[in-house]
């Protein structure tokens, strides 16, 4: 039999808090991360809308030798993943004695890229980079440098799947669990926040223009959404079979029943329905539940008009009418592209031990598929023992995840 897949720990580094009680608190009381940025608009920027997030420092937890191979995205994952062990109960002398993996979701680093490059155009000589720059560069960086520094010893993969990587992450270390691969895996997704990571987005007018209210920017659903927000930081979750987790006398979240993952094979930017409808059903298909036995979808969502629509049509098809609370946490977060996968476990798993599903924010007028689907503007206080979350990206790469609380 394959072997069960539980969550024993979590951490976050996220535009509403980081900690998971910040973020607990930011999704019950709807508070919302988005601001307006000045140098995003003197950059010439469409859109200067974006998270609020501070990079963290680390010159008094790491050493210079470790901290030089380290980009934004890295010092997040770093923090989250710091804070997850520390929630799972697992310590150095564990992860020295034990082969612990890490799956990660990134799919971009782009800073170090352009340092480089402009150093060696103005400079004409390669090693004035420095030695830090290829780690730096690498989509892969952030499991290289967490592997390093947690010393692990498992399997080390980065999932470069657009925004569905962290989802995919956490599904990837499952099945590995599952068919006694590997006992526990950090699994997770980090996404930078600068705006050079974001400027090729903002050409195509994929953001909101929504300036003057950023908070009311991000509005998934909503028949006047107008683009989706920029947003990042990190997101690692713990998972490990049951019987470690029981061995380890561990906390335990959740349990992760199953994993859906669909291609659309067609266009590189635009979704279609058939992709997130064959995900989700086989997400619930491997779960081995009914549809009714699902008390809350976490939508990818992210405010575009096209993706919003044609992911409302795909739940309908799966779900029928008004059948399930459906909402998006992008409301309050903006998108957190590859991190978006790991975090939005964190806050479906957050509002279901704490018995609420905050309010999808600014959905005021729903649209004709919307409309079908039962999409709370307000917190509601609801008991749900199981939940599932979607996440899309570019290239039509699909992944969904049902979690059962434990």
């Amino acid at each position: 039999m394959a072997n069960r897949v539980v969550i024993t720990g979590m951490g976050i580094y996220s535009c509403i808090g980081d900690t998971l009680e910040k973020v607990r608190d930011s999704l019950y009381e709807g508070k919302s991360g988005i601001v307006f940025d000045p140098e995003r608009k003197a950059m010439g920027f469409r859109s200067a809308l974006t998270a609020k997030l501070s990079v963290p420092d680390l010159k008094g937890e790491l050493p210079r030798s470790e901290r030089v191979y380290m980009p934004e995205q890295a010092k997040y994952a770093y923090r989250a993943t710091r804070d997850a062990l520390r929630d799972a109960g697992v310590d150095p002398g564990y992860l020295e004695g034990h082969e612990v993996g890490i799956i990660y979701g990134n799919d971009s680093s782009t800073v170090p890229v352009i340092k480089a490059v402009d150093i060696i155009r103005e400079k004409k000589d390669t090693t004035l980079c420095g030695s830090g720059s290829i780690f730096q560069s690498m989509n892969s960086t952030v499991t290289m440098n967490l592997g390093c520094i947690f010393k692990l010893k498992g399997i080390n993969l980065t999932v470069s799947g657009a925004c569905a990587s962290g989802s995919h992450a956490i599904g990837l270390g499952t099945l590995l669990i599952r068919n006694g691969l590997q006992e526990m895996v950090v699994c997770g997704g980090a996404e930078e926040v600068n705006p050079y990571a974001v400027g090729s987005f903002d050409g195509i007018s994929a953001f909101s223009v929504r300036e003057d209210a950023p908070g009311k920017a991000s509005r998934p659903f909503d028949r006047d959404r107008d683009g989706l927000v920029p947003s990042g930081g990190a997101a690692t979750v713990i998972i490990e079979s049951y019987e470690s987790a029981k061995r380890r006398g561990a906390h335990i979240y959740g349990e992760v029943l199953g994993y859906g993952f669909s291609g659309n094979g067609g266009h590189i930017s635009i979704p279609n329905v058939d992709g997130p409808c064959r995900s989700l059903e086989m997400s619930i298909r491997d779960a081995g539940i009914e549809k009714k036995d699902i008390g809350y979808v976490n939508a990818h969502a992210t405010s575009t008009m096209v993706g919003d629509k044609n992911e409302a049509k795909a739940i309908y098809n799966v779900f029928g009418n008004r059948t399930v609370e459906v909402t998006s946490t992008k409301s309050q977060t903006g998108h957190e592209m590859w991190m978006a996968g790991a975090s939005e476990v964190i806050y479906s798993m957050l509002m279901m031990k704490n018995d609420f599903i905050a309010a999808n924010l600014n959905y005021e007028n729903p649209d004709e598929d919307s409309v079908k689907l039962l999409i709370p503007p307000e917190r509601i206080n609801k008991h749900f023992d199981i939940f599932l979350s979607n996440s899309f990206g570019f290239g039509g790469t699909n992944s969904s995840l049902v979690i059962k609380n434990l």
